[in-house]
């Protein structure tokens, strides 16, 4: 099969041939439509995320099952599916208490050393040498992953433009609904318009949220927030950001949601809240760096500061699939440019340069 695959840190997205995969048990092979093209991926080319090398990124992906493992059940050959960015095991301590976004395994197996969850990778290249496998590896024709990532895709739903669904919307369910227990009617401020920002725009909107804020430094992303369901947008590059969500929400927003990773954006974050307010920080930096908070303001005024890493994907993918079935949510609306597999280097070079808006697909298989 035909698959990108980055060669040590910094080096290119190079489609070349590996071997045709196989699914092992609990596992399902697919037959890739569309994969998104995500900042979290450029922060393990780059090296700013240890991974081992070489390697095939790309981690939200839809497709349709080819095979399935021995074990395998609520998952069928032909089902057109989305995957999901993590892959529960299912049977940790986390997945057992229902906190699979935390899934031990994952995280020991996967995001440490590449492999599933018997320590082995299911890339190898034509000569037989391993190749590691970030989540699913989706930058490919093929991908096996567990089937407890997986999700059917409603009827009726856009089988490529779904591919998203599994990072970046499931990212923002996961800060709103889990972590920031989003009420209908509260007023939410979004920091940061990139895919997981505006993806945390839209689904909010769908949840019945009232007032949406939504900040970046760059008018063509503000606008596409606008269109996505945002109420007010500030330019950060030409008003104080904590100034205007303080002033725009009454006195700060009841959620606040960091969507970049940065130092500053971290700290106006939390003096965007109101009293009693929530922030959420779902922005991905590179390991090591930290951030300040003003300590006397986060303790009289109880601001609650908390971490969200994606959401749990036997619910929630469902949840999703419904608000996309029911017609308030549009996979489609946050899709501004689509590559072949071909053209996985350009499509993120031109992330890594800020010129991608909204998301881009990889679009492998046929449409359908």
């Amino acid at each position: 099969m035909r698959a990108a695959v980055v060669r040590a840190p910094s080096g290119s997205f190079e489609v070349g041939d590996l071997r045709d995969p196989r699914p092992g048990p609990g596992e399902i092979l697919v037959r890739i439509a569309a994969c998104g093209v995500c900042h979290t991926d450029l922060h393990v080319q780059d090296g700013s995320v240890a991974f081992p090398f070489p390697a095939v990124l790309g981690h939200e992906v839809s497709g349709t099952v080819a095979a399935v493992g021995a074990g395998v059940e609520h998952i069928e050959q032909g089902q057109s599916v989305v995957g999901a960015f993590i892959m529960p095991c299912g049977t940790c301590t986390m997945c057992a208490s229902g906190r699979e976004e935390l899934c031990e395994p994952f995280f020991a197996h996967n995001r440490l050393n590449g492999t599933l969850y018997d320590g082995t990778t299911r890339l190898y290249d034509v000569h037989g040498d391993p190749v590691w496998m970030y989540s699913m590896a989706g930058l490919a024709e093929y991908a096996v992953m567990p089937a407890l990532a997986a999700a059917p895709i409603p009827a009726g739903a856009h089988l490529k433009d779904s591919a998203i669904l599994g990072c970046a919307f499931l990212t923002a369910y996961g800060a709103l609904v889990h972590v920031g227990g989003l009420q209908r009617g509260s007023s939410l401020a979004v920091v940061g318009a990139g895919g997981v920002g505006l993806s945390t725009v839209a689904l909010a909107k769908a949840l019945g949220a009232g007032r949406v804020v939504a900040v970046d430094v760059a008018d063509d992303r503000l606008r596409t927030a606008l269109r996505l369901g945002a109420t007010e947008v500030v330019n950060a590059a030409e008003a104080d950001p904590v100034d205007a969500v303080r002033d725009i929400t009454g006195g700060g927003a009841d959620l606040v949601l960091e969507a970049i990773g940065q130092p500053s954006t971290f700290r106006q974050a939390t003096e965007m809240a109101a009293d009693g307010g929530r922030c959420v920080m779902i922005g991905i930096a590179p390991v090591g760096r930290t951030a300040e908070i003003e300590i006397t303001r986060l303790v009289r005024r109880k601001i609650q500061v908390c971490g969200s890493f994606g959401g749990r994907p036997r619910q929630d993918l469902a949840h999703l699939g419904r608000l996309v079935a029911d017609g308030l949510l549009d996979p489609g609306s946050l899709i501004s440019r689509r590559f072949p597999l071909e053209q996985a280097d350009l499509a993120y070079r031109l992330l890594s340069e800020g010129k991608i808006v909204g998301r881009a697909l990889i679009e492998v298989g046929a449409d359908t």
